[in-house]
């Protein structure tokens, strides 16, 4: 796998130490080893990794890097994008939450290996851990990348957020649309201003963007709704 540091340098002006670029070339070997038997991703190359994961993952750094270091990442799957955005940040507190028990243990491997620390990993639905009473609304940064439409994201996330935080969602050329279509699912849940960043991820032609969302009043009780409502009736 080539190197990170020179697309990381021009994406996000951040030059990689060794020990760092050591820790990507780890972690992409683990993904792609563990692949063979859990199919963790679509993924089966190193430089696949390297653009698809690594460079679309830390692309979220252009927003994130305005603040806030208590972190999660939901519907992580092999621990993206939050592990990567840790291995070039380690005052970040993370949590990575995935339903799927093979992908979470290998999450908690990937840490150990990676030798990470200030990273949680926890195995349950979202729908489920937004209404625990330690976990809901104590985030600076609830993230997701290819989980769901965004009137759906945003009744994941957004309850997550602490007010003043955000939520950040990785989305395709379909974007804007969905920034629309979740206009009232946003105010519903106390969001602000829908922000819509294109955003160049080197070695990728497809349109990338970020979805920021500023969380501005409480999220209502009764959000998130349970297991599998929000897919079938987004608000």
């Amino acid at each position: 796998m080539n190197k990170l540091g020179p697309d990381v340098e021009q994406m996000l002006s951040l030059q990689l130490s060794e020990e760092q670029e050591a820790n990507f070339l780890r972690y992409a070997e683990e993904i792609l080893e563990w692949n063979k038997r859990s199919n963790l991703t679509s993924i089966r190359s190193l430089e696949g990794v390297r653009s698809r994961h690594f460079l679309d993952s830390l692309s979220c750094w252009i927003a994130m890097r305005a603040g806030g270091d208590k972190v999660i990442d939901v519907g992580s799957g092999a621990g993206l994008p939050g592990l990567a955005l840790k291995i070039i940040h380690n005052p970040m507190q993370l949590t990575l939450l995935e339903s799927a028990g093979k992908k979470t243990k290998f999450i908690q491997h990937s840490v150990q290996v990676l030798g990470l620390d200030g990273v949680r990993v926890e195995q349950a639905r979202v729908e489920d851990f937004g209404q625990l009473p330690g976990e809901r609304e104590k985030y600076d940064w609830a993230i997701a990348r290819a989980v769901a439409p965004l009137p759906v994201l945003a009744e994941y996330l957004l309850p997550l957020v602490r007010v003043g935080g955000y939520m950040l969602a990785q989305k395709s050329r379909k974007a804007k649309e969905e920034a629309r279509a979740a206009k009232n699912a946003v105010r519903m849940l106390g969001g602000g201003g829908i922000d819509v960043r294109e955003v160049q991820v080197p070695g990728l032609d497809a349109e990338r963007y970020l979805v920021v969302i500023k969380k501005i009043l409480p999220t209502p009780a009764k959000y998130p709704r349970r297991v599998g409502v929000a897919s079938k009736n987004s608000l």
